[in-house]
């Protein structure tokens, strides 16, 4: 008996703390069992709510789903309408348009007619100038040889005007001169030939 005994003893001591440690451990997952089902049942509340707002949200999209199919028939009908009457216009303005190229064509005739007409004109005109042209070059011509001849006789007088008046203080002095009267000749010399 001490043998039962002693087993009891062993029990009570290690089995037993070991027996109400799980029941303490039993009693939270209980409670936290207690917790999360009433989560589950927060959820299923709340997937309840949100079935039921999709449901009016499909009821509304059918709804809106419906007016569109009956604006988009009232739009192809409208379509339709504007498709016919845009044939329509394209007719008239096909038969506007070679109304408009029929006068064109006779504009561009008359046209044609007048510019063969100013042609021969100003061929006319132009050879008209050319004649005066030739005449007014050789009057250049004549003028510049008049002038030619002049200057080279001014030239000669100069030389000896220079020969005789000159003094050799005064060479300076005249080179100067006769270099201007040069360049007024030949400035002279560039109107005539314009």
């Amino acid at each position: 008996m001490e043998i039962m005994e002693a087993l009891k003893r062993a029990l009570q001591e290690w089995v037993i703390p070991e027996l109400d440690r799980l029941h303490e451990e039993n009693a939270g997952v209980q409670a936290g069992l207690a917790g999360i089902t009433k989560r589950l049942d927060d959820i299923n509340l709340h997937l309840a709510d949100q079935s039921r707002r999709i449901d009016e949200t499909n009821k509304r999209i059918d709804k809106v789903h419906d007016d569109l199919l009956a604006r988009i028939d009232e739009t192809n009908k409208r379509i339709d309408e504007t498709n016919k009457r845009i044939d329509r216009v394209h007719d008239d303005l096909l038969a506007r348009i070679d109304e408009t190229n029929k006068r064109v064509d006779k504009v561009h005739d008359d046209l044609l007619q007048r510019l063969d007409e100013t042609n021969r004109r100003i061929d006319k005109v132009q050879d008209d100038l050319i004649q005066r042209f030739d005449q007014t070059h050789l009057r250049i011509d004549g003028v510049r040889d008049e002038l030619a001849a002049q200057v080279g006789e001014i030239n000669r007088r100069l030389d000896r005007l220079y020969e005789v008046i000159v003094r050799r203080e005064e060479h300076t002095l005249l080179d100067q001169r006769v270099a201007n009267l040069e360049r007024e000749l030949a400035e002279i010399k560039l109107r005539i030939a314009a």
